[in-house]
């Protein structure tokens, strides 16, 4: 279920400290039960150590998470880090369209609000944490292993707080600077298996925020490594989530779209899907970055599971399960096909309800969409994908920042390219969609939307 928070201004603390911590957390060494290969001599190696194709991922999370100097149901602090979120990042003039039926008019501009919209449960319980972790851990040092969430005002918002990144050299992070005794969080996205591994042998408070509907989609990748399917999961190779994802499953093949479903499904009838696919070496060359370590096509295709990254199109995720199933069924029988095919229901209920409010608010009459959200928001991509497939003129800004001066805009289009637009904002009385990615708080809607109706008041002015 995905909730919105309603929003007010704030000023920004500048201080690091929340209220008074309360006690410590205790230390827990983590037992070794498992086999392990360390790519280092010593726990203080700086890059993450790996672990065998053997490795029960599965019961290391599972011992990691009742250990004490684990946490990931905060530290008693909700009511009052709730509060300084509701202060930072909620904002009147969403409030005023929520209690308008998400429709109001200011001047001669009228906004009409997607129905679901904004930080979703996952996210608010994330940055909740968070917040939390600082408070309770007021003078540690604090780390975290990726952006929290895909949001430039809220990984800001953190900086300010003193909780920094693990520095990456040369592709690799260091986890060398993380002492005994530090603290380290655990994004939204989660953390690969190695990642939380050397963490756990460096006896660090491990702050854990992964939205449950991403260790959903570990256990289904669990459950495929049990049954010896391969793991089809439908993400971005390069994502933090999908590659959290992948060091839980045990063969795996990540494909972005249905093109690149297309082409494994027609490798696994031997060119007689669409002709697409070709030798098994322009397969691995293909995805060479995108499969498990010695993944062979001619031999790790016999069985297979769906899963995705959460949020990427429920309906493109529905439709490459569909092709996947079909596939199996085509090439070894239907009477044979829960022997070759699994699949698990792994889309996010959040992701899903703002992509279906995305697609009710383009059969409205609109000038143009405004979608607002990280850049580097998979999600929000995906909205901005709907509003261009409609043909609507739709602009993606990460913040008020890309609006201006004066009516201009510098927004990204749904595959990432930057165009700069003069004159966005057409003359006289305009309707505008508005809808923002599940990492974006109200507060920077509220930004750009302010920037909008300042532009349409000059315009006016000059008008008159």
């Amino acid at each position: 279920m995905a909730m919105s928070l309603q929003l007010c201004r704030f000023s920004a603390l500048s201080d690091r400290s929340l209220p008074e911590t309360f006690g410590r957390i205790g230390v827990f060494r983590c037992r070794k039960p498992l086999s392990v290969r360390c790519s280092g001599e010593s726990e203080s190696s700086s890059a993450s150590v790996s672990v065998d194709s053997d490795f029960d991922a599965k019961a290391f999370r599972h011992n990691l998470t009742r250990s004490k100097n684990y946490n990931r149901r905060g530290f008693g602090h909700k009511d009052e880090t709730l509060a300084l979120m509701n202060r930072e990042y909620t904002s009147d003039i969403i409030k005023t369209l929520k209690d308008n039926g998400n429709e109001y008019t200011w001047g001669n501009v009228t906004v009409k609000l997607a129905e679901a919209y904004g930080f979703c449960w996952g996210v608010e319980r994330a940055v909740q944490i968070a917040y939390e972790a600082r408070k309770q851990f007021p003078n540690e040092k604090i780390w975290i292993t990726n952006e929290i969430i895909h949001n430039p005002t809220v990984n800001q918002r953190l900086v300010e707080m003193e909780v920094k990144d693990i520095p990456i050299d040369d592709g690799k992070k260091q986890f060398d600077v993380v002492d005994k005794g530090d603290v380290v969080i655990l994004p939204a996205f989660g953390a690969a298996v190695d990642e939380m591994l050397t963490l756990s042998n460096k006896n660090v408070q491990i702050v854990d925020t992964t939205c449950p509907w991403v260790s959903k989609v570990w256990n289904s990748v669990e459950k495929h490594k049990k049954g010896e399917y391969t793991s089809i999961i439908h993400g971005k190779y390069a994502h933090e989530e999908t590659i959290a994802t992948a060091s839980f499953a045990g063969k795996y093949i990540i494909v972005k779209n249905m093109a690149e479903a297309m082409y494994v499904c027609d490798y696994i009838l031997g060119g007689e899907l669409d002709g697409s696919s070709s030798t098994r070496e322009e397969f691995l060359e293909k995805f060479k970055f995108a499969v498990s370590g010695g993944f062979d096509p001619d031999i790790d295709l016999f069985k297979v599971g769906i899963a995705n990254q959460t949020t990427m199109l429920k309906g493109e995720t529905e439709e490459i399960g569909r092709l996947v199933e079909r596939t199996m069924m085509r090439k070894y029988g239907v009477e044979n096909i829960n022997n070759h095919f699994m699949s698990f229901n792994t889309i996010c209920d959040a992701t899903q309800e703002r992509q279906d409010a995305m697609y009710k608010m383009v059969e409205e009459k609109l000038d143009l969409m405004l979608v607002v959200g990280g850049w580097n928001s998979s999600n929000t991509s995906h909205l901005q994908e709907i509003a261009e497939e409609r043909g609507i003129p739709s602009y993606w800004i990460d913040s008020e920042k890309r609006i201006g001066p004066g009516n201009r805009i510098s927004h990204k289009l749904m595959h990432g390219e930057l165009v700069e637009k003069e004159n966005w904002l057409p003359e006289g009385p305009i309707t505008i969609g508005v809808t923002s990615g599940a990492s974006t708080p109200d507060k920077v809607v509220e930004d750009a939307l302010i920037k909008v109706f300042d532009i349409k008041r000059e315009e006016a002015l000059q008008l008159a």
